[in-house]
């Protein structure tokens, strides 16, 4: 059976991993053993925070939404209900940045659902 060499790509193996710690604190930054470990918890943070960040922003749009609905004389809910009622079907998303950007706008969609 021949020879194998296994250095080069074991060491671009270990590059790989160092690269993507680069950063981290302490020992999981220089060492393999602790850069993989880290690089493990990192992906399970890293998905998690992106569902709380869908969490986070849609609690954002409400609180826009509301502050605007309120300088128009309704609540947040009332006006979610009223628009939902008349089959309007803009987002969250949209309704808050509408409300930020557009306040004219804004106050024209209140009216027309009030």
């Amino acid at each position: 059976m021949t020879r194998v060499k296994r250095g080069v790509i074991a060491h671009k193996k270990r590059e790989k991993i160092l690269k993507k710690v680069k950063g981290f604190k302490w020992g999981r930054k220089s060492k393999e053993r602790a850069a993989k470990e880290a690089l493990l918890h990192a992906g399970v943070h890293a998905f998690r925070g992106r569902k709380e960040k869908k969490r986070n922003f849609r609690s954002l749009w409400q609180v826009k939404i509301n502050a605007a609905a309120r300088e128009n004389g309704l609540t947040y809910s009332k006006l979610i209900n009223s628009l939902k009622k008349k089959n309007v079907e803009i987002d969250r998303k949209i309704l808050a940045e509408i409300a930020q950007k557009h306040p004219a706008v804004f106050k024209k969609i209140v009216e027309e659902v009030k």
